[in-house]
């Protein structure tokens, strides 16, 4: 393995500015649209919705899920973003959550006097 010179950028994951950055853009596309992110001390800060909070240090984003903390490798932010809207994600005004489940299939009886 070949050392890294001192001037080379950290991979995003080493990084939890950028780690958070990259997970604040893929909870975006997810309809996360007001998140604020705050850096410092070695670890960075993502505030999402009023109850989730995100943080990422030592390679590891942490945030809580009623009550029990969940947590999901720095180096897929995407993952995180996925693993987070599925918990937290609230229906736009106007759209109708039944319509995102899987469709169902209904049977439907046909008589020999609907066959007319």
């Amino acid at each position: 393995m070949l050392p890294l010179h001192p001037d080379t950028p950290q991979a995003p994951w080493h990084d939890p500015r950028e780690a958070t950055r990259l997970l604040r853009y893929a909870l975006h596309r997810q309809g996360f649209t007001h998140t604020y992110q705050s850096n410092g001390n070695g670890m960075s800060v993502l505030s999402v919705l009023t109850d989730l909070t995100v943080w990422c240090r030592n390679g590891v984003f942490v945030w809580n899920e009623d009550g029990h903390e969940s947590s999901h490798p720095a180096d897929d932010p995407v993952g995180a973003a996925r693993l987070i809207s599925r918990h937290h994600r609230r229906p736009a005004p106007g759209e109708d959550p039944a319509e995102e489940a899987e469709p169902q299939v209904r049977a439907s009886a046909v008589t020999d006097s609907a066959r007319g």
